[in-house]
């Protein structure tokens, strides 16, 4: 996605979460966030204060998330070496507990268009020779529905 405080925002936005929240996320996971940058974080890149959320911490705040919704796992979460939307969106997925129709559902209340088979290309491993790459539309698209999806 552009950046990685988009995405954020959008799921603080989505289960409207306090500063707290997504600091005691990143905690779960085993990250650090002072609380004060936080609010800095969740700026737009045009407002004073914006501080950029890195790979790190978005990985750190996702992996809280689903021991928040989920609990612990017994296995720690496999080291990312470089975050794509595709890796993004498969961490949301995991959190929100969401089957592929669910994901079809959310990316078509945000009045975006994709194919079951699409769709599942984008879950598939990188190896794989019907693996897509998840580009920052179908990513904002699919916020957007799960912001419409939890907030009504």
């Amino acid at each position: 996605m552009e950046n990685n405080n988009d995405v954020l925002r959008s799921i603080r936005y989505a289960l409207d979460l306090p500063d707290a929240a997504i600091g005691e996320m990143v905690r779960l996971a085993g990250g650090e966030v002072a609380a004060d940058l936080i609010p800095a974080l969740l700026k737009k890149e045009d407002e004073a204060g914006f501080v950029e959320c890195d790979d790190e911490l978005l990985v750190a705040f996702l992996d809280g998330l689903i021991i928040t919704r989920r609990g612990p796992s017994d296995t720690p979460p496999a080291p990312i070496k470089r975050l794509t939307n595709n890796i993004i969106l498969k961490k949301i997925r995991i959190a929100f507990e969401l089957k592929e129709d669910d994901l079809h559902d959310i990316i078509k209340l945000a009045g975006f268009q994709i194919s079951k088979p699409e769709l599942s290309a984008v879950f598939r491993n990188p190896d794989s020779k019907n693996y897509r790459v998840c580009g920052d539309q179908l990513l904002r698209y699919f916020l957007k529905g799960l912001s419409q999806r939890l907030r009504g």
